[in-house]
């Protein structure tokens, strides 16, 4: 057990522990170049940043940014959100026009419009799950999940109840149609490379 987890333990035990209180202990931490790291449902995640990912993550970024200025379009940037201690720094996120900071300096989930994580095996599970729950409940409009390991894309819409309600999923090469969402685009994955 490391100092960390004894901190942990204690101020879960007195009721205190803030996602806050854990970012804090991470910067103190000595966190290996190279890794992003998440907290989903109190747990802390770290995944090393690869190649084929990064190379998927600028890909959308620069699609995006077609439509979104720079400062709209976001990457591995916290943003808290619903659900216990979700503080996650998403692969690629865009803000509606008009977003600003809370008090504490950050941006607010209720001014996402899109978000798309790029899967990492480590922690697959976390975005096919949890973020994906808490996206949902977030009311973010659209959320896409990049699996550079199968080749394909799952696109989710329609959060309601903390659910998605339409769901489409296809392979590198097809069109991610985002006309008929707030996005307003059509990102090409023809470029998207495997792992």
């Amino acid at each position: 057990m490391t100092v960390l987890d004894d901190r942990i333990e204690m101020a879960e035990s007195s009721g205190e522990l803030t996602l806050d209180m854990l970012f804090e202990w991470l910067e103190k931490m000595p966190v290996p170049e190279g890794y992003k790291t998440e907290i989903v449902g109190g747990h802390i995640f770290m995944s090393p940043q690869r190649d084929t990912r990064w190379d998927i993550i600028a890909d959308i970024y620069d699609q995006l940014r077609t439509k979104y200025p720079r400062k709209r379009v976001k990457s591995d940037v916290r943003i808290d959100y619903p659900g216990h201690l979700n503080g996650f720094a998403t692969d690629v996120t865009a803000l509606a026009e008009g977003a600003e900071k809370d008090d504490k300096g950050r941006w607010q989930y209720k001014d996402v419009e899109f978000i798309a994580e790029v899967i990492s095996k480590d922690t697959a599970a976390n975005d096919y799950g949890p973020k994906k729950t808490a996206y949902a409940l977030a009311e973010v409009p659209v959320y896409l999940i990049v699996n550079p390991y199968t080749a394909e894309w799952h696109l989710h819409t329609l959060p309601k109840d903390g659910e998605y309600h339409g769901t489409v999923s296809l392979y590198f090469g097809d069109e991610i149609d985002l006309t008929g969402t707030v996005v307003g685009l059509v990102l090409k994955t023809d470029e998207f490379p495997r792992d």
